[in-house]
């Protein structure tokens, strides 16, 4: 079957007020909350109907969201193939009791052939004193991406280690720390790409991680993944994604001897469409594994933080996507699901509806989020 023959049928639910007394104006009102948001946020691509049912005597029922998109059947033979045709490949759901509330990650396949996408969640990293969480977005395979979500975390508290221990943990340099872990991992990955597994310089991956503490939430990118942290309402992006049109990457690039083509938008060399990645042997030096870092102190306004593959956010905003996962972390909405999974927190539920929307909006790459919460509103955890 071809992209854009057959749908999927997924549904999401807003939950509404249900108030003994409940007055019909109050239902007016809930639309038409709801209705800005439809009409900036969701264009008609996305097929969404809303639904509204009253039930007896001034009770409200949820409102339904149904979102409707084309399928794929296309998948490996050793997929397990739900319903939805969506491979689920991993979900991860745990109440923590240390620097974050809870969290949710998801990674499906989509509407690829291959899936080379592949999500990680460390708890209790380093020391007990930080969490860890990474995206990894594969290309050209999926075994880089799968070395790093094996490895790189393990990197990061052996370099952290070696350079302050466990006496000065409180004291690290997060921006050299993540550069040499990076540059680790890169090193171990290309020593893996000799000999017999020649291949696998033709291998890459994004990186984006995120080590969350009671007071920093430190993240470091490396590729056109991403990380947005929503705080007072506000999506504030904490990384910026590594494309070759980017004017300061492009200049990096060609001051290295390479070339930026435009093949069906800006390409290293007309190949890859990311500027930083760990792998890519075959594309150094213009491809690099240095990870831009930033360490943002904590406020009583944090909400959420959201980390995913370019499968989310090249069809949804920052914005959009901090609104949706406000809302289910406010118990606004949920879905309802057919799949043979189910999430098991609102952390988790935030993280499938985004993957879900971003497969009704078109996104025909593999999909990868993790929503961490950080704090209830008006409150420090």
């Amino acid at each position: 079957m071809t992209p854009g023959t057959g749908n999927i049928c997924r549904s999401v639910t807003v939950v509404g007020m249900t108030t003994k007394g409940h007055h019909p104006r109050r239902r007016f009102k809930l639309r038409r909350r709801l209705k800005p948001l439809q009409k900036a946020s969701i264009g008609a691509e996305d097929r969404v109907v809303l639904k509204e049912d009253e039930g007896p005597a001034g009770d409200q029922k949820p409102t339904e969201i149904s979102l409707s998109s084309p399928a794929s059947d296309q998948s490996s033979e050793n997929d397990t193939v739900l319903p939805s045709r969506l491979r689920e490949v991993s979900l991860h759901v745990a109440n923590l009791r240390t620097t974050t509330l809870s969290h949710g990650s998801v990674s499906i396949i989509g509407r690829r052939k291959e899936m080379e996408d592949t999500v990680r969640v460390e708890l209790k990293f380093l020391e007990g004193r930080y969490d860890f969480f990474g995206v990894y977005d594969g290309h050209g395979g999926p075994q880089v991406a799968q070395a790093c979500a094996k490895r790189l975390h393990e990197v990061v508290v052996d370099r952290a280690m070696m350079e302050y221990g466990k006496d000065r943990a409180e004291m690290i340099d997060w921006e050299e720390v993540m550069v040499r872990s990076f540059k680790g991992m890169d090193e171990e990955v290309a020593m893996a790409g000799t000999g017999a597994e020649e291949a696998l310089r033709m291998v890459g991956s994004t990186a984006v991680v995120a080590v969350i503490g009671k007071d920093d939430v430190v993240v470091a990118n490396c590729g056109d993944s991403r990380a947005v942290m929503s705080r007072g309402g506000v999506a504030v992006a904490l990384s910026d994604d590594h494309k070759p049109g980017r004017p300061d990457e492009l200049k990096r690039i060609e001051a290295a001897g390479g070339r930026v083509i435009n093949w069906n938008g800006y390409r290293v060399l007309g190949v890859l469409a990311t500027s930083r990645s760990i792998g890519d042997e075959f594309l150094k030096p213009f491809v690099i594994s240095i990870p831009e870092v930033t360490v943002t102190k904590r406020t009583d306004s944090d909400e959420f933080l959201i980390l995913a593959s370019d499968g989310l956010w090249d069809v949804v905003s920052n914005e959009y996507a901090c609104e949706v996962v406000r809302r289910c972390l406010s118990g606004r909405m949920r879905r309802r699901s057919r799949d043979t999974l189910t999430a098991d927190n609102s952390a988790s539920e935030a993280a499938k509806i985004l993957a879900e929307l971003a497969i009704s909006r078109g996104s025909e790459d593999n999909i990868s989020v993790i929503v961490v919460e950080l704090n209830k509103p008006g409150f420090r955890s």
